[in-house]
């Protein structure tokens, strides 16, 4: 509570006090009673209670977040004193002069499609068409302050009306400008960010010509009608199925190239192993002839005669010799 207050309560409470010191002064009038002493305290008091009261109108406590404009008769032209009070008390001419209070801290004005995400009652949020001709719905969050330099001229031109009259119907039609020039699918994705930063801009300087400083500019929502949000799924199952496709077109294509793959590498293998077969069969050949060749080069008669002895040998259980031969059998030759 600030020190204007209190000499509002204490004027308050003079008053009261008047009003029972005078009703005691006329009830003691009434009965031929003594009520000198009354009538003198009757009107000390009521002087009391009127310095009282005129100094608790004169005395303005101004918060740390308001500052205030003084409007007075005494001003000629301007009705107002040049410069608005700042936090901190100050006098003013009691019951002549009043002052209006501004907020100077940060304030939010929000408008969206249902009351309870914005400080106001109803359904504000902005209608737009895109350059498309598709009806969109932009929620919006405008933060600003005021301009202490300039409340005079904002007490001029709106007074407290500056929500109503000056942001509302600028934000509406700024939003409905920018989005005017970009496609549907442009606003809700690619192009968002910048049509919010040029609604930004464009809202910084209207505000900034009426004495509002522009913090900043929130695109809360943006949603579409039924009929557009039903296409709009539409497409999306329509894309997810072609890319289910195109996967499985893919997924088939690399099946084909893995058996191919395999296939090649099989006959690659069976090219190898065949390979690998002839060049041990030559070389087993080779191998060969030329073991014939070594048995051939030292074979004699003497030592064929020997070993077809040493062969026919052990299955011999009985030998007739003619009389005229002395071999059973020829001898084998031993040239060719």
């Amino acid at each position: 509570m600030n020190i204007a207050a209190v000499f509002q309560i204490i004027a308050v409470m003079a008053w009261v006090a008047f009003g029972a010191v005078l009703l005691m002064y006329l009830a003691r009038s009434s009965r031929n009673q003594n009520a000198g002493g009354l009538g003198r305290l009757t009107v000390i008091m009521v002087v009391v209670a009127v310095l009282l009261t005129s100094v608790g109108a004169g005395l303005v406590f101004v918060e740390p977040y308001e500052a205030g404009v003084v409007v007075t008769p005494l001003v000629r032209g301007a009705g107002m004193r040049p410069q608005p009070l700042q936090a901190g008390l100050h006098w003013i001419v009691p019951f002549i002069e009043r002052v209006v209070r501004y907020p100077i801290s940060v304030q939010t004005y929000t408008m969206a499609r249902t009351a309870s995400e914005g400080e106001t009652t109803g359904s504000f949020t902005v209608e737009a068409r895109t350059s498309d001709g598709q009806r969109i719905f932009v929620d919006s969050s405008t933060i600003y302050r005021i301009d202490q330099t300039r409340i005079l001229d904002i007490h001029r031109q709106w007074q407290n009306r500056y929500q109503a009259d000056l942001i509302q119907p600028r934000v509406r039609g700024t939003i409905r400008d920018s989005v005017s020039q970009y496609r549907v699918e442009e606003v809700l994705s690619t192009r968002r960010f910048e049509m919010a930063s040029q609604i930004t801009e464009t809202l910084r300087g209207v505000l900034e010509q009426n004495g509002l400083i522009l913090v900043d500019f929130v695109l809360r929502d943006i949603t579409f009608t039924d009929e557009y949000g039903q296409s709009i799924e539409q497409k999306q199952i329509a894309e997810q199925l072609a890319l289910q496709a195109a996967f499985v077109v893919q997924q088939r294509k690399q099946e084909a190239e893995q058996a191919r793959q395999v296939a090649q590498g099989q006959a690659d293998a069976a090219v190898i192993a065949a390979k690998g077969a002839a060049e041990a069969r030559l070389i087993e050949a080779n191998a060969e002839a030329q073991a014939n060749q070594l048995l051939a080069a030292s074979l004699t008669p003497t030592l064929l005669q020997y070993q077809y002895i040493i062969r026919l040998a052990p299955g011999v259980q009985t030998i007739f010799i003619p009389t005229d031969n002395q071999f059973i059998l020829p001898l084998p030759s031993p040239t060719p």
